[in-house]
């Protein structure tokens, strides 16, 4: 594993108190559903909004910082993170009913939050067990399947920007639209209250094992992958989904190195045990310059990549490792 770049010798130094926790040199394939990817300068993990606010507050200005959540649809670089790795834990995980609104830590896991509602008997947030990740993340991608996604839930979210302000951001403010929100990169997603409805006991338990069924069947579900891979293209430039351009480019189960092309479903890639960051990348971009071949349609990456290149991420015509 090669370290991340040093943004300052000690870089854990000069950081302000807390009462969370630094960690440096933190490695974070771990912490990802790939599995694979270097470290982080610095991992902070802030107890509570309090905590991390006080400290984008009081950090020197010259260190970046970057939020990450369980890490579900994620490529963190093997090179790894220079700066500060923010990963919101146990302080943002709460999940609260109240009425027909469900109030979530950015930190929460979609499926704990889908779980909450049908135990109150609430409806409309189903779609989220069928989602990896937490509603943090879900919220910056506009996170969806099944029919619904989160710009038809989120009524409020509560934010954290880069100099620790804090605001609360209505759903125009959000500037949803399709698997993107149009907030500030260096933003960070603390809380958001989802709108749902009283429904039939029976019939959400019922939608809920559908979506576990129906994503159990046709995903990888027990790889080590990151979701769903490519956004599916502009309706008004193909019809097809991003599944079906990879397969019609014969993409199906092209290997690299480590790094696959799931038969199951082929916009997911997965590690096979042994892949580097760079051969996850790497396979995803020569799916990207083959579909571009075969259909004239430029995919763009849903899963973000982060961090430093260990090295250049070669085409694969100049590596010869595609298989």
């Amino acid at each position: 594993m090669t370290p991340a770049r040093r943004t300052s010798t000690h870089l854990i130094d000069r950081l302000p108190p807390v009462r969370g926790r630094y960690a440096a040199d933190a490695p974070l394939a771990p912490t990802t559903w790939f599995r694979v990817g270097g470290a982080a300068e610095v991992l902070f993990r802030p107890a509570d909004v309090d905590d991390l606010a006080d400290f984008l507050a009081a950090r020197p200005i010259d260190v970046p910082v970057m939020a990450i959540g369980v890490g579900s649809n994620l490529l963190v670089r093997d090179g790894g993170i220079p700066g500060v790795v923010i990963r919101l834990g146990r302080g943002f995980a709460a999940v609260h009913v109240d009425g027909e609104r469900v109030r979530a830590g950015a930190g929460a896991l979609d499926i704990n939050v889908a779980l909450t509602a049908e135990q109150a008997g609430l409806t409309d947030l189903e779609f989220l067990s069928g989602i990896p990740g937490t509603i943090g993340g879900a919220i910056r991608m506009n996170a969806g399947a099944y029919g619904s996604d989160m710009s038809m839930v989120v009524r409020a979210v509560t934010a954290i920007d880069p100099q620790g302000g804090r605001h609360c951001l209505t759903p125009a403010e959000l500037g949803f639209s399709y698997r993107h929100a149009d907030v500030p990169e260096g933003w960070i997603f603390v809380s958001a209250t989802l709108q749902a409805r009283q429904g039939d006991p029976q019939a959400i338990a019922n939608r809920m094992g559908s979506i576990r069924e129906q994503r159990e069947a046709a995903q990888p579900v027990r790889a080590r992958t990151g979701g769903s891979t490519f956004a599916n293209p502009n309706p008004a430039l193909t019809p097809k989904k991003a599944w079906q351009l990879i397969d019609e480019a014969g993409c199906r189960g092209l290997t690299r190195s480590g790094a696959q092309v799931s038969e199951k479903h082929c916009n997911f890639l997965i590690n096979t045990g042994n892949a580097s960051a760079a051969d996850i990348e790497g396979l995803g971009e020569e799916v990207r310059r083959r579909v571009r071949a075969h259909s004239g349609v430029t995919l763009d990456w849903e899963i973000r990549r982060i961090g430093v290149p260990a090295r250049p991420v070669a085409r694969a015509a100049e590596t010869g490792e595609i298989a």
